[in-house]
């Protein structure tokens, strides 16, 4: 059954501006881990990382390893992403230059997934983060599928050192694409 895009809700993520107590190891409240050894810190004030959140009290950090092992979350969604209709998301993201050795820029992947933490279909890739401004990215995607989560994973790619973070803040709802 095909929704016309005039009916499909907004959709809001459950804490989009990973708010919560300063602390590493500590997923944010309505997230889930979805990788082994996913571990995500609740910043600023872990590991170094001391910068202004650009929405709220706190951010999220998640780092990858020299041993080619990555931090991601995930949420079950509020309302499904419909298969075939387009879609919008911004988010904040920066990188830290003083994440205790964790200092090389990444990337950050969204994927959509029919079941917690599984990996269906990569709806965004953004470019390297090397920036420590938070700035703000905007993207669309069009699912192939109908999905009921979301997973956002820290990515370095494979010819640079894995050895970094990334921070992710202020996440807006998920809206239908606007048609001219």
């Amino acid at each position: 059954m095909v929704i016309p895009s005039f009916l499909i809700a907004q959709i809001r993520l459950e804490n989009a501006s990973f708010e919560g107590e300063p602390q590493d190891a500590t997923v944010p409240i309505g997230w889930i881990p979805c990788e082994i050894g996913t571990t995500p810190d609740i910043l600023p004030g872990p590991w170094g990382v001391y910068q202004e959140a650009s929405d709220g009290e706190t951010f999220m950090g998640l780092i990858s390893r020299a041993d080619g092992t990555f931090e991601s979350v995930g949420q079950r969604l509020s309302q499904s992403l419909e298969k075939g209709e387009c879609y919008s998301l911004n988010m904040d993201l920066a990188k830290s230059n003083t994440y205790t050795g964790y200092n090389n820029s990444l990337k950050i992947r969204i994927w959509g997934s029919f079941n917690r933490c599984q990996k269906a279909e990569l709806l965004y890739e953004s470019p390297l983060v090397g920036h420590t401004d938070w700035e703000n990215y905007s993207f669309s995607f069009m699912p192939k599928f109908n999905y009921h989560y979301i997973i956002i994973e820290a990515y370095a790619p494979k010819n640079k050192s894995a050895k970094g973070n990334i921070l992710i803040d202020n996440l807006s709802l998920i809206v239908p694409c606007k048609r001219v």
